[in-house]
């Protein structure tokens, strides 16, 4: 291709240090619509509903969802305004490289790249993990002789289940990754008739009546042994998790037309549709929610069928409006997928990952990392195994990812406020100003209090059952990653190419 006839943002790309080698086939609206898949929030609170249900119950569900939304604008803000300079795969972790002093650029990087990298596939096995705990929840609305169809299901039934899904969620993305948009946007609609159908028909039938709105705003009944500011706390992992994806969307980059300028408008407008989103799916269940201290009691976690069985007073009816948000689950997992093996790819291609020779590698049939990808897929595998030890496996999976992304999202945001003081934000092609200080300072905030409060068991007696692995998880990434750059990194690692500084112009290219 002559220089002529290459597209503005691959001579960007280029002059900020890399070759394009991905097709880019996404507009603004089709990363918008990702942001969303990613995020998924029907599905996504549905799964993680034991958490405020077991540390307040309607009101931690509803303004907790409140307050972490407001919290997650702000970090998008932080990040839009970060990638309007800065839009590679590399996303947060170019991004902190390119901002910190040299004198502790390549260590910064490395931290974020590890958590972003991290994060990226222990979200993804969160999410199809979920799908399969979900499932079999689902199927345990029909009933024999009082016991649920699925309900003696060994761990290993589980596992093959989670197994299944996994393979599927990967399969998608490796035949189809040119009909992905096309994938995403029909998922915008099905979302939306999906939620239509199961808010009206719980609010309508309401089998066993509905709750006074006294109640879904102001009920408080911490179940799990905690003190009650420290518990509402704790049930915030349900908001979390559903939003903090939005993030992910920076590995697609590469493959958007016009990134420094659509990728920073799809990361706002993608945590403004969830967050309404949120509060359509929340409220109405809030109104017809059974006891919460029977929920919680739930072995898989997952209450939605149940209450969707309550609200119904139908198996049959119940299963159909679990239906949405299973299929809903499936392509969230497959965006997942995607983005993940983005960031993998472009992590290793910068010689950061044992194997980079090979996992940077594009398929030239499939134009895809697919090394990368079946990497993710491997360690997602191998993660689930926990489950055979612990039922609460997926507490791990889910508060590990968001505390990974959390930490990958604050790299670039504190090495921009703190070494840059934000001059190079004047460059970029997305300025909040006053309000962009702001949303950093809350950014960095959040960070700091997410680390510690999502490694925290959910019940304060802990068992081997209850206990919160994330901590667990987190740790053994941290020394893999350390590990291989006092072998490996330290004298080896050189950091992504800088190339040419084209800030100043980057947003005039690309009008």
């Amino acid at each position: 291709m002559t220089d002529d006839a290459k597209p503005t943002s691959d001579f960007n790309l280029e002059s900020l240090g890399y070759k394009p080698e991905l097709a880019r086939n996404r507009s603004t609206w089709q990363v918008v619509f990702m942001c969303f898949i990613l995020a998924a929030v029907p599905y996504g609170l549905s799964t993680t509903m034991t958490y405020p249900l077991t540390e307040g119950g309607s009101a931690n569900m509803v303004w907790g969802w409140i307050i972490v939304s407001l919290i997650m604008l702000c970090v998008a803000g932080s990040l839009a305004e970060i990638t309007s300079v800065y839009p590679t795969a590399g996303g947060v972790y170019y991004q902190t490289f390119a901002l910190s002093p040299e004198w502790c650029r390549r260590v910064t990087a490395w931290i974020c790249g590890w958590s972003f990298v991290a994060g990226n596939i222990t979200i993804t096995l969160a999410v199809n993990f979920a799908t399969a705990l979900f499932l079999v929840e689902s199927l345990n609305v029909f009933e024999s002789d009082g016991v649920g169809l699925a309900e003696n299901f060994q761990a290993y039934q589980t596992y093959l289940i989670f197994l299944g899904i996994t393979l599927v969620c990967h399969a998608m993305p490796v035949f189809g990754n040119k009909w992905l948009t096309h994938l995403e946007t029909f998922a915008m609609f099905w979302t939306l008739i999906g939620v239509t159908a199961i808010v009206v028909t719980i609010l309508v039938v309401a089998h066993h009546g509905r709750r006074p709105a006294k109640y879904v705003f102001t009920d408080f009944e911490p179940q799990a042994g905690w003190p009650a500011g420290w518990s509402f706390c704790i049930g915030l992992l349900q908001a979390a998790y559903a939003l903090s994806a939005s993030g992910m969307v920076t590995s697609m980059c590469e493959e958007v037309q016009k990134p420094a300028i659509q990728v920073p408008r799809a990361i706002i407008g993608g945590v403004l549709l969830n967050a309404f989103a949120g509060l359509v799916v929340l409220i109405p269940i809030a109104f017809v929610l059974p006891d919460p201290s029977m929920l919680v009691q739930i072995p898989s976690g997952q209450p939605v069928p149940t209450i969707f069985k309550y609200a119904t007073g139908n198996s049959a009816g119940a299963f159909c409006l679990l239906i949405p948000l299973l299929i809903l689950g499936i392509i969230c997992g497959t965006g997942c997928v995607t983005a993940a093996s983005r960031c993998t790819w472009a992590f290793a291609r910068d010689g950061a990952i044992p194997g980079s020779k090979w996992l940077k590698r594009i398929d030239g049939r499939l134009n895809i990392p697919l090394n990368s990808m079946i990497l993710g897929m491997v360690i997602e595998l191998l993660l689930g195994l926990i489950y055979f030890g612990s039922t609460a496996a997926y507490n791990a999976f889910s508060g590990v990812g968001v505390i990974f992304l959390t930490l990958s999202y604050a790299c670039p945001v504190a090495v921009s406020l703190l070494f840059c003081r934000r001059r190079h934000i004047k460059r970029g092609a997305f300025d909040l100003g006053v309000l962009g200080v702001f949303c950093n300072v809350v950014c960095l905030a959040w960070c700091l209090v997410a680390i510690p409060l999502f490694s925290m068991p959910s019940y304060s007696t802990v068992t081997l059952e209850s206990m919160n692995y994330a901590s667990v998880v987190f740790v053994g990434f941290i020394a893999i990653a350390a590990v291989w750059y006092w072998v490996w990194g330290y004298r080896n690692y050189a950091g992504p190419p800088l190339g040419v500084d084209i800030t100043s112009s980057l947003s005039d290219h690309e009008e």
